[in-house]
């Protein structure tokens, strides 16, 4: 008498199934703190430099004008990806939120309590006496900040797709403003800050960004 394959294949084919869930579903990423990590590094472009890119998304002409070099050595505090169909959302499929100074040094001792949503990045904590040790309010807002992530070409994306909580990244690129415009008269605007003690709307800073490490 023969014996049925089928449910040996069906239990293999179960497996392979799950292994390509768990691959393809972004981790959450784990709380961290690491000590020593320096501001952001923000440098004049020479005369020399290219002053910016442009290129077409989503049914848009994307002109990327350069404002300043940009090299993070940073925490990732929390990382948010976009999925929508938009320019915004194509430009920069994942905003980081990033942390460093003694706002990463202290991230598993103050529960800051990072969330990401709409573009913004939010925390709050339990008791505002917690944040004695690192210069209250303004030095949270003084140690870190949400980033919209553009990624230069596909090896960029690729890598930028890795990024979790938790990750220790050095990061390197350009502050940049973008102007877009469709044939039926559309327009869009994108303007990087340029200052790390701003807060609020439109104090996000815009990378395009040319390199991205995950530190091991």
């Amino acid at each position: 008498m023969k014996k049925s394959l089928a449910p040996f294949v069906i239990i293999i084919l179960l497996a392979i199934v799950a292994v390509i869930i768990y691959t393809c579903i972004p981790k959450p990423g784990k709380l961290n703190a690491i000590a020593g990590l320096e501001e952001p590094v923000q440098t004049e472009l020479k005369k020399t430099d290219e002053t910016g890119t442009s290129f077409k998304k989503a049914g848009y002409d994307v002109k990327v004008t350069y404002l300043y070099k940009y090299d993070v050595d940073a925490l990732v505090v929390s990382a948010h990806d976009y999925t929508g169909i938009g320019l915004q959302d194509q430009l920069s499929p994942k905003d980081l939120a990033l942390a460093w100074g003694k706002i990463a040094e202290t991230n598993t001792l103050i529960d800051y309590q990072w969330h990401q949503s709409n573009r913004f990045v939010f925390w709050q904590v339990d008791s505002g006496d917690l944040l004695a040790s690192v210069g209250g309010v303004e030095g949270v807002t003084m140690g870190c900040s949400n980033n919209h992530i553009i990624p230069a070409d596909s090896v960029v994306k690729s890598q930028l797709k890795k990024v979790r909580k938790g990750d220790h990244i050095r990061l390197h690129g350009y502050l940049v403003s973008l102007e877009g415009s469709k044939s039926n008269g559309a327009t869009f605007t994108w303007h990087s800050s340029t200052s790390r003690t701003d807060d609020g709307n439109g104090a996000c800073e815009v990378i395009y960004t040319t390199g991205i490490e995950i530190v091991e």
